[in-house]
């Protein structure tokens, strides 16, 4: 959905998988230093908004999800996986409740696939499950913001920041009071130094949540039976996943910063040497510099040069191996 700030002054628009929002709105550390300092607001209105209701839906969300839900408290934050059969991610939801209804934002373009998953769950439970991208927007506040949040607003609130489902609406008249307004760029670059993955993004059609550092965040590993769960439960238990997220600071010199999908491979090794993996997100922060997450095979040493492509890079541990 193309978001109506992009009117706003300055506004770039995003291209990819957030197409629809504000890239930037000309100055993208001065963004980054906005967040920082608990000012402003990202317009992640682009995400997909889905709803359950009805007197089931906590324990009936609780047999879907990787995460304990059938006890969550009302307007406690928390965020969840659904796995394939075989373990690998297929959604990722931010969700909260709100005492009557589960409010959860998701990946852009992914509501229509989930909300069909979670249709044919339903069987004989009492829930409702809406799609509510057309009528609410996400607004994202940055940790310390005093903005205000309007009367009846669900409200996502964790470390990071507070996540609220704004009436799509009232979006440009919450953004005059809230200004100024934040690029997904900017955003972005907090993601990445919080180590923080994203489906699409640090995900491909194999990815355990082993391998990202979502056991714990978003797998519970003491609750009842879902799809993936073997897997889960079997690399845990047993083994170590195949690969792992790692930080990566880049060298600074390089004007380009390596796109995603960009190879990895020990700079001690010939240009055509061995790919160990690949570049996830890349951004440019206004403090750190270059960085980016990346997989890498877990048996990549921990004090390994690595090259992005052409460019230099230095890891830090996010997964252990």
């Amino acid at each position: 959905m193309k978001s109506p700030l992009l009117s706003l002054p300055g506004a770039v628009p995003a291209e990819g998988a957030d197409e629809g929002v504000a890239a930037h709105y000309g100055d993208l550390f001065r963004e980054q230093r906005a967040l920082a300092d608990g000012t402003g607001f990202v317009d992640l209105s682009h995400r997909g908004v889905i709803t359950v209701s009805g007197d089931d839906r906590l324990s009936w969300l609780h047999l879907l999800l990787t995460q304990h839900v059938s006890e969550l408290p009302a307007g406690q934050a928390t965020e969840a996986l659904i796995l394939s059969a075989h373990g690998h991610i297929e959604h990722a939801l931010y969700l909260v409740d709100d005492g009557e209804t589960v409010w959860a934002h998701v990946e852009p373009g992914t509501q229509e696939a989930l909300i069909a998953y979670l249709e044919s769950m339903k069987f004989f439970y009492r829930v409702e499950v809406a799609d509510r991208t057309a009528e609410f927007a996400v607004v994202h506040l940055p940790a310390g913001s005093i903005a205000e949040v309007p009367e009846g607003v669900a409200v996502r609130e964790t470390p990071y920041g507070r996540d609220l489902f704004l009436p799509r609406e009232d979006l440009q008249s919450y953004a005059e009071k809230a200004a100024p307004a934040v690029g997904i760029l900017a955003y972005e670059a907090f993601r990445v130094e919080q180590h923080r993955p994203r489906l699409g993004f640090e995900t491909d059609h194999r990815t355990i949540p082993h391998e990202l550092g979502w056991i714990g965040s978003a797998v519970h590993l003491q609750k009842g039976c879902y799809r993936g769960q073997e897997t889960v439960a079997r690399v845990q238990n047993l083994g170590k996943p195949p690969r792992r997220l790692v930080f990566l600071h880049l060298d600074g010199s390089e004007v380009h910063l390596p796109t995603p999908g960009t190879e990895i491979r020990l700079a001690d090794e010939d240009p055509d040497g061995r790919k160990i993996g690949f570049i996830t997100t890349s951004v440019r922060h206004h403090e750190l510099g270059p960085v980016a997450l990346a997989l890498v095979k877990r048996n990549v040493p921990l004090d390994a040069r690595l090259m992005a492509g052409d460019t230099a890079a230095a890891q830090e541990v996010v997964v252990e191996p």
